[in-house]
Formats: structure tokens, C-alpha cells, sequence
């Protein structure tokens, strides 16, 4: 009997696409995968609940999907992961949705797909980490794998949902990380990103985030490890010290200072301040000049005033960053700060500071790339350029993004290029034979 047709949607984070390939691998007993919506015989979308701009692209594409239903009458759509936890049986009832499964639900999917009556599972769990079951990397380039080594969050920062909708830290059982990652590399792939909330707070037994990271890094040496994402108050000396020793742990960190101020710093939760950031921002520095450093800001959170944002422009100078994910910040219903404070800076003005750190991160992100001119990178080539079949594009140890002229090269090989001009956002080069 042929099996039926699964069709996934992914949206959000890194972790989401993890947790895509682990609900391919739940179900693939029963289904096979299509890149096809229209042969599909189940729909999963992937959800994110970080902002509200993140849920209302999903509500305009359910509604885009739903007209399927009309012409497939078995069709069935399900909303998995973060929103899903969020929103439960309103999407059922209002969005028609048939599955509603939580991040920590996708061993059930198979038992609610096969019953009528059980169609919501949003039960968070404390241990919870599918460290047993083995992804099915249907979405990548054979190249780069995403590796989930814990999942959930402790920190509760005032902003944010993810302790709601993904529950408590967890870590996984370092074997089976070390287990996958060797896994990988028998399977010809060059790099894994290590992926959590963050990171720096894994601890499994004796085991914490530097000593994974070492043991990750001597599998291969040909074998890329990036992570992400780390808090800037866990980041520790040991970490660096590690990461300054291999080779081929890429000298990239992503750091999300959210405010450069104190008292913004404080209504968020953050846990740190400013000097403390600044203080791991020269520890960086300090073992690893060449490192590049990414951030997140949240534009016109909660009482922000304009002195408090130009602290954060402030920050972003003296930094210098790479690159950064910039947000104009939008209230989460059952988050610290929904209940307890108001968010009160104009949409007007809080596109106006989000257009403000745009501009002059595209000006920082030049910067850093117009050093680059003349030096020499390797780079793991990750496939043809969106310009040109001609040219190739791969990644640094930086995670920049380097263009350049593909002549004999292919795919998952490593070049060395010399860096012969720049973008803001890119870098563009000559293979040296």
C-alpha cells in the first residue's frame, strides 16, 4: 500500500526546522514527504509565537490553505509547534484546523492522526528531548545539519513566550549528540550547528556546553561546529578558551544584547547590564580577535525613551556588529510584561528607531566587510549563487557569506579565496589554486 503524503511548512527559528525533520521522522512510517502542497494528504505547519507579525503570516496562510480543503476533501492541516501551544483550541475552532500538537507533543501525532476524537496536544513536558530519534533532514543541502542538544528556556525574560510555549530547559544526553554529529560526518556533511535556547545552559550529568563543544570539535576536523544561541550572561571563559583551541569551531557568536541600556535591560529581564555585555564583548575580543559577533535588538520595548534607544545605537557602535535581527517590539499575551506593564511607544515612533538601527547596522555590516578586503578565508562551498549557475557561495568561519567564480569547484568542498570586494551584506572573492 502506498503511504500517504506529507507536506511541512516551517516557519521561525533554527529549532523549528530541527523540530521539522524530527515530525518527518514520527511519521514516516505512515507518510512520505512532498514538496507538492497540492498532492499532499497532510499539511503540518510549523509555527513561531515570538511576534504577532510571526502568527498573522500564519492565520493569512491557513486561510490561503484552506481552499485546498475544498478540492482534496481528505485533506487534513495541522498546526504544530510554538503557536499551536499558544493558541490550542482556538485554532480549531475558529481557524478549522484538524491537529493542534505542542513542541513537546510529536510522538502523539501519529496516535491523533489515526483518532477522530483526539485532535489537541499541547501538554508540556519536563524531559522531554527526542534525543531517540534520528531526523530526517528532508529541507537541507547536504552540506550543514541543525543538531538540537536541549530544548525549552529559564530564563523568562519579560518579552518573550518561549518558557510558555516550549516549556523548561531540558538537555539531551551528550551521547546521542556526539552519536548524530559522528552520524553526520559519516554522511558527508561539513557542519552542525548546535542549537538551544541557550546554549551555554546545557548540562547533562557532568557534562556542561564547553566540554559538548570540545567533543564535537574532535570528531573531525573537517567538521564545521557553529551554535546558536547563547546568553550573554552565561557566556563563560571556558567556552572561548574552547573555541579558541579548534580549528574548525567557527569563530561566530551570536550574542542578543536586546537593549543597550540598564533600565530597559532590567524591565526585560535580561539579567545583565551593559557593562557586563561590554565585559563579554572584551573576553570575545580578547581570545579571538577575528571572531564576528551578531546580535538582537528589540526597537520601542515597554517606557523605552528616546535616551534609552540612543544607549542602544550607543551599543551597536561600539561593538561594531557583523550582523543583527532587528525587531520593532510587539506585546505577547501571557508574558511578564503583558501583565504587568504597557506598552506605550507609538507604532509611528517605534518604526522610526527600528529604521534608525537598520540604517546603522547596514552601515556596521559594511564596515566589518570592507576590512575583510584583501585577507584570505576559507570557505565551505554550500552551493550555487541565486545570481549566476557561474558562480558558487559558501560561508566562513565568520558565517559571512562569500561569492565567487565556481570554475572547477563543487559542493562541500573547502577553497581558500581572497577577498576582492564587498557588499553590506556580502563578500566577493577569487579561489587561490
Amino acid at each position: 500500500m502506498d503511504k500517504q503524503k506529507l507536506y511541512i511548512e516551517t516557519y521561525g527559528c533554527q529549532m523549528n526546522f530541527a523540530d521539522s525533520e524530527i515530525v518527518a521522522s514520527i511519521l514516516s512510517q505512515e507518510y512520505s514527504l512532498t514538496s507538492n502542497e497540492k498532492e499532499a494528504d497532510l499539511i503540518l505547519i510549523n509555527t513561531c509565537s515570538i511576534r504577532d507579525n510571526a502568527e498573522q503570516r500564519v492565520l493569512h496562510r491557513l486561510t490561503e490553505l484552506m481552499s485546498l480543503k475544498k478540492q482534496h476533501k481528505n485533506l487534513r492541516i495541522g498546526i504544530i509547534g510554538c503557536m499551536a501551544e499558544r493558541l490550542k483550541g482556538s485554532l480549531i475552532d475558529n481557524e478549522k484546523v484538524d491537529i493542534v500538537a505542542g513542541p513537546d507533543a510529536y510522538r502523539s501525532l501519529p496516535q491523533m492522526l489515526g483518532d477522530n476524537t483526539y485532535n489537541i496536544n499541547v501538554i508540556l513536558s519536563e524531559t522531554e528531548t527526542y534525543d531517540d530519534i534520528s531526523p530526517v533532514r528532508y529541507d537541507t543541502n547536504g552540506i550543514s545539519a541543525f543538531v538540537s542538544i536541549m530544548r525549552g528556556c529559564n530564563n523568562f525574560c519579560s518579552y518573550c513566550v518561549v518558557p510558555y510555549t516550549r516549556g523548561r530547559e531540558r538537555s539531551r544526553n551528550l551521547q546521542t549528540i556526539i552519536d548524530e554529529c559522528r552520524q553526520l560526518a559519516a554522511e558527508g556533511y561539513k557542519e552542525v550547528t548546535l542549537l538551544g535556547q541557550n546554549v551555554n545552559s546545557y548540562r547533562y550529568e557532568n557534562y556542561t556546553f564547553p566540554k559538548l563543544m570540545q567533543a564535537v570539535a574532535e570528531i573531525s576536523p573537517l567538521l564545521r561546529v557553529r551554535f546558536a544561541t547563547s546568553h550573554p550572561k552565561d557566556l563563560s571563559d571556558e567556552l572561548l578558551e574552547v573555541m579558541s583551541a579548534y580549528p574548525n569551531i567557527c569563530k561566530s557568536i551570536h550574542l542578543p544584547a536586546q537593549s543597550g541600556n540598564n533600565n530597559v535591560l532590567e524591565h526585560m529581564n535580561r539579567k545583565y547590564t551593559r557593562e557586563w555585555y561590554l565585559n563579554r564583548i572584551a573576553a570575545i575580543r580578547r581570545y579571538m580577535p577575528d571572531c564576528a559577533i551578531s546580535t538582537d535588538i528589540i526597537a520601542g520595548f515597554c517606557d523605552e525613551s528616546l535616551k534609552e534607544h540612543q544607549d542602544t545605537l550607543s551599543l551597536m557602535q561600539e561593538v561594531g556588529y557583523e550582523y543583527a535581527f532587528m525587531f520593532k517590539y510587539s506585546m505577547r499575551e501571557g508574558t511578564a510584561a503583558h501583565r504587568h506593564m504597557v506598552d506605550n511607544v507609538p507604532e509611528k515612533e517605534k518604526i522610526r528607531r527600528l529604521e534608525e538601527i537598520i540604517a546603522l547596522q547596514q552601515n556596521l555590516s559594511l564596515q566589518s566587510n570592507q576590512k575583510d578586503i584583501g585577507k584570505t578565508f576559507e570557505v565551505l562551498i554550500e552551493g550555487c549563487s541565486k545570481r549566476s549557475q557561474d558562480q558558487l557561495f559558501g560561508r566562513n568561519s565568520q558565517n559571512k557569506v562569500v561569492i565567487f567564480n565556481k570554475g572547477t569547484h563543487q559542493k562541500g568542498e573547502y577553497v581558500q579565496v581572497h577577498i576582492t570586494g564587498c557588499s553590506a551584506a556580502t563578500l566577493f572573492g577569487e579561489v587561490k589554486e
